[in-house]
Parts: C-alpha cells; sequence; structure tokens
C-alpha cells in the first residue's frame, strides 16, 4: 500500500488530510515538525510527503530541502502563505507541487495522484508521451516519421524534464543530476543543451520545453 507522510504542527489540518487520503486507499503517517518527519522518512520510507512550511524545531523549507539532498520522493507543499515568492522558493529547494491553505481536500487528493504517478513514470526505461516514445535503452526519441538518436548529455536532460512533466527544474538541479555535484562549468551548460534539444526535436509535436523565467526549465506536454 502507498504510504503518504502528512507533516503539520495542527492536528486539525492532519485528521483533515488523513481523512481524505485515507477514503482514497492511502495508507498515512503523521509528524508534527520537521525532526519528527525526517525520522520517520529514514524508518518508514514513504512513497510521498505532504508538508506545511511553517512548524517548530525545522520548518518546511529546511525539511523539503533535506529530503530533495537525501531521497527521491515527491514533496507537495501545504501553506498558508500564497505569495509567488514564497512558491518560487519552495520549487527552488525542490517541491514537486504547491496547494495555498484553505485547500479543497479533493484538489489535494488529486494532486498527490497525479504526482505518485509522474514519479511511477521515473522509474521506468521508457517514457510515452502521445505518439512518442523516449528510451534509456536507446538513447532515442521514437515517433511515428521520426527516430532521433541524442548525444548522452542532451537525452539525460531530456529524460529528466519528460519523466516529471510540468515540474519546473532550476539550472542547479539540472547541473547536479546531469553533470554531477563537482562539476566546475557555469550554468550556461544547462542553456546550451536546452537551445539544441529544442533545435532537434523541433518535428515532435506531443511535447515542448519551455522557459520559467527566473526559475528554470520544464517540459510541458502538448494537448
Amino acid at each position: 500500500m502507498i504510504k503518504i507522510l502528512i507533516t503539520d504542527d495542527d492536528p486539525h489540518i492532519r485528521e483533515l488530510i488523513h481523512h481524505y487520503l485515507h477514503k482514497e486507499g492511502f495508507a498515512t503517517l503523521e509528524a508534527s515538525n520537521g525532526v519528527e518527519a525526517l525520522a520517520l522518512i529514514e524508518q518508514e520510507q514513504p512513497d510521498l510527503i505532504v508538508l506545511d512550511i511553517m512548524m517548530p524545531k525545522m520548518d518546511g523549507y529546511q525539511l523539503c530541502e533535506k529530503i530533495k539532498q537525501e531521497y527521491d520522493m515527491p514533496v507537495l507543499m501545504v501553506t498558508a502563505k500564497g505569495e509567488s515568492e514564497q512558491k518560487i522558493k519552495g520549487f527552488r529547494l525542490g517541491t514537486d507541487d504547491y496547494l495555498v491553505k484553505p485547500f479543497d481536500p479533493l484538489e489535494l487528493v488529486m494532486r498527490v495522484k497525479a504526482l505518485l504517478k509522474r514519479y511511477r513514470i521515473n522509474a521506468a526505461q521508457k517514457i510515452v508521451i502521445g505518439d512518442v516514445q523516449i528510451d534509456r535503452l536507446t538513447f532515442e526519441v521514437i515517433a511515428p516519421t521520426l527516430r532521433l538518436s541524442l548525444p548522452p548529455k542532451e537525452f539525460e536532460l531530456l529524460y529528466k524534464l519528460a519523466s516529471y512533466p510540468g515540474q519546473i527544474f532550476t539550472r542547479a538541479q539540472l547541473i547536479t543530476d546531469i553533470w554531477g555535484i563537482d562539476y566546475e562549468g557555469d550554468d550556461r551548460t544547462v542553456d546550451v543543451h536546452i537551445k539544441r534539444l529544442r533545435e532537434r526535436t523541433q518535428p515532435v509535436s506531443s511535447f515542448k520545453i519551455s522557459t520559467v523565467r527566473g526559475l528554470g526549465y520544464r517540459l510541458e506536454v502538448s494537448t
């Protein structure tokens, strides 16, 4: 059964989220602060974290940063702060999605399901977007009228973005994930590779790589 860790210092909020997630068949764990949450993550290995920002001992920003440094699991921030700069800070630290209180519990459930689906896609060796396959075994993008072989770094960059469609990745995140933490070049390397990827995949209509001003890049699926 999928386990979801709810981290919030308000027991009423935890109970509300638990109620709706439990109705959908999810198992839940609860923590009242970031320190408790980290202990539960190590012990229970939950599949997804729902966390508040304003908490004692360790706030949601600190917790999100630690999770993203040590684990590969989705994070959904739930907070009363709806200002754009707070959202930007959360996304820069690696949060996967953001929900502002007061929220519709059913919307939270839908966002949780979408994040779980996104991460399950990442575990596969082949991603399918519309009529296009991105095959990690052959480093190819395969469409009905196109078979495109990509250089390794360009392919890994595309595969990373396509594994989490709609998620914003900063240049720093992409450098760390694709080139490694010890890479000594600057983050303009990402811009160059994105430019080449856009040129190579221009005939593909199922997706596009978008620039998010002030943040980074994301892959958008065409409808």
